[in-house]
């Protein structure tokens, strides 16, 4: 393929994607010259694929066959955002948003919406976007859409991630093109470095600054590496841009491996992201056929090609060493620093690594320059980052905003706060390895300094919120449980001072602890984070120290009280039955499984405590607020 050939297959479907980007006024007015009458999209993420999305598409297929459509698109896209509304369908050029979808529901919008004359099925929209009059917005007005700024999530939800036509017309390739034909590797170098562009898998180092190691380090073989290893609970940010636009990647890879003189890359992604990996087998399937990735691309005399690996499920190989190692077929564990791998990672060769969501911003900055992405966000975090919130919110889903942005901004006006009217009280970020953010910081701006500087840290965008049930020191004892469980054991601080943290926390959450354990604790954790090999241990303290340093309360309650003020370690609750409300309906003992709850008929009923394993079936079917927990 030529760049020619490249820009003319951008050209024929340049409309068809339009439509789909932009207002509603202009979309009506541009869907005439893409050959259909409508397009409809159905989100082909895990999420939605998960609630039955595709027996939605083929729904679809089967009422157009019935109804005689044939002037309708069906695309199957990647993850809208939005996931907690899926199965998500957005018809355009209405931009109008269907959510919860069922395939009887897809049914009901092909027979009264899709059909020539139809009208739009309000019953089934996403509420926010109908008003109080009847008028429907589109999808892109509401708070959820309108205060992001999608920059990496640019492609997802809105192209068919396995048609590579379609990712050519939204602008992959295109930064690929320019640079074989107009940059020279410095030049590729210096514009990475301009930007500003930090990485997002966690730690935060320069970019630029990356490649220009590696670029300058000898050597006849260098390599380029993707680290697809996605690990930290409730994280899905990379797994949503490789299934939703996976050419992205493998055009941001290309680009490095000019720039820094390497001829092949490896994808190195968890085998639990099916969909993910499939979608990049196709991916890489077609751009070798269209002659982007391989021998002499786009005719300019550069090769360079792409393997994936597949990871078993170690949270540990998510550190660049020990991923490196795994790559190799060797136990993926990390290895000491330096020498970095810039200078010797895979196979002992130059080798740099960054994350899906780095490799995302590529383009943009390519295409539209340095300057115009060092304008986004903070003096020392440029750019949007992507967050998977999760948790304690209305609006579960991927969110990708400037650095910058509040915290409340994000949980409040794009997450839609706390459900049930409850109070925020911390939100998690950085996975395992971060902190625990108190409700005192909800105006913090979101940036790499400014998290590290409470005690947290970005990692790579794991935002979990929690509301005023949650147990703090239940949430350390949480975390603790995935990293001493995750821990590889090379190294003697984390294999040990992990379990250590873990035992302390365990007896503080059954009433067991000592104010000695407390001061024990920081100290493990201190050692950790000074002596242990890789950043999986070294992080590991982080939600103890975080959730010590804003809750102390929560920990002395259940240490010198024994009680848990949340209401969540059983082994600190007692549950018991006010004699004033109960009306001796005995429900509550025909449900209780042990036999703890004794009384007759319209007579106060008792709980015996040393029986009680608490269950909580008593409260949930006691219809008089009669039982409570303390």
């Amino acid at each position: 393929m030529t760049c020619e050939q490249l820009k003319k297959i951008a050209a024929e479907k340049a409309d068809l994607i339009n439509v789909r980007r932009i207002v509603r006024e202009q979309a009506e007015k541009l869907a005439g010259n893409t050959g259909y009458r409508k397009q409809v999209l159905v989100c082909g993420g895990t999420g939605c694929t998960s609630s039955h999305s595709l027996e939605i598409i083929e729904q679809l297929e089967k009422s157009f066959k019935q109804l005689g459509i044939d002037d309708v698109l069906i695309v199957k896209t990647g993850c809208f955002g939005l996931c907690a509304l899926g199965p998500i369908m957005i018809v355009y050029p209405e931009g109008v948003f269907y959510s919860q979808m069922t395939p009887e529901h897809a049914k009901t919008v092909a027979e009264k919406h899709l059909v020539k004359g139809g009208e739009i099925v309000k019953e089934l929209l996403y509420a926010e976007t109908v008003h109080a009059d009847g008028s429907v917005i589109p999808f892109a007005e509401i708070p959820f859409y309108k205060h992001q700024l999608r920059i990496a999530l640019r492609n997802c939800g809105v192209i068919a991630a396995e048609d590579i036509n379609e990712a050519i017309a939204a602008g992959d390739y295109s930064a690929l093109a320019k640079v074989l034909t107009e940059m020279t590797p410095d030049d590729v170098i210096n514009e990475v470095l301009a930007s500003g562009l930090r990485g997002r898998g966690g730690a935060g180092f320069p970019t630029g600054r990356k490649w220009q190691f590696a670029k300058a380090s000898k050597g006849d073989i260098k390599y380029v590496c993707c680290n697809a290893d996605e690990g930290d609970p409730g994280a899905f940010m990379d797994r949503s841009v490789l299934e939703g636009d996976p050419h992205c990647v493998i055009e941001a890879m290309t680009i490095a491996g000019y720039a820094i003189g390497a001829h092949q890359g490896y994808i190195y992604v968890r085998a639990e992201y099916p969909i993910a990996v499939e979608r990049l087998k196709i991916a890489i399937k077609q751009a070798r056929k269209y002659g982007l990735l391989g021998k002499n691309i786009l005719g300019s005399g550069f090769d360079f090609d792409l393997d994936l690996r597949l990871g078993a499920g170690a949270f540990v190989c998510g550190e660049e060493t020990a991923l490196m190692a795994s790559i190799e077929g060797k136990r993926g564990e990390p290895r000491p620093r330096p020498p970095f791998p810039a200078v010797k990672g895979l196979f002992e060769k130059p080798t740099i690594l960054n994350n899906v969501e780095t490799w995302a911003n590529i383009n943009p900055i390519i295409m539209k320059g340095s300057k115009w992405f060092s304008s986004i966000g903070t003096e020392k975090s440029k750019g949007t980052k992507v967050f998977a919130v999760g948790g304690k919110i209305t609006n579960v889903g991927l969110v990708e905003v400037p650095m910058g942005t509040k915290l409340g901004t994000i949980i409040n006006d794009i997450g839609g706060g706390i459900p049930g009217g409850k109070k925020f009280k911390a939100a998690q970020t950085g996975g395992p390895s971060g902190g625990c953010i108190p409700a005192k910081y909800i105006d913090i701006e979101m940036d790499f300094d400014n998290l590290v500087s409470i005690g947290s840290m970005m990692g790579s965008g794991g935002l979990i919120v929690m509301d005023e049930d949650t147990c703090m020191v239940d949430i350390a004892k949480f975390y603790l449980e995935f990293t001493a469980d995750e821990s590889c054991g090379k190294c003697t601080p984390c294999r040990i001072g992990t379990k250590r943290m873990l035992e302390i926390l365990t007896k503080i959450t059954e009433g067991k602890g000592t104010p000695e354990d407390l001061v024990k604790i920081k100290e493990i954790a201190q050692h950790m984070k000074s002596s242990s090999l890789c950043a999986l241990g070294q992080s590991a303290p982080n939600p103890v120290l975080s959730t010590i340093e804003h809750f102390m309360n929560e920990y002395e309650a259940h240490v010198n009280d024994k009680k848990c003020p949340a209401g969540v370690c059983k082994s600190l609750l007692s549950y018991y039955i006010d004699p004033e409300k109960c009306k001796g309906c005995t429900l509550c003992s025909r449900k209780c499984p042990v036999g703890a709850i004794t009384g007759t008929v319209k007579e106060a009923h008792v709980i015996d405590t040393s029986k009680c394993i608490k269950c909580g079936q008593c409260i949930e079917n006691c219809k008089f607020g009669a039982i409570s927990k303390k």
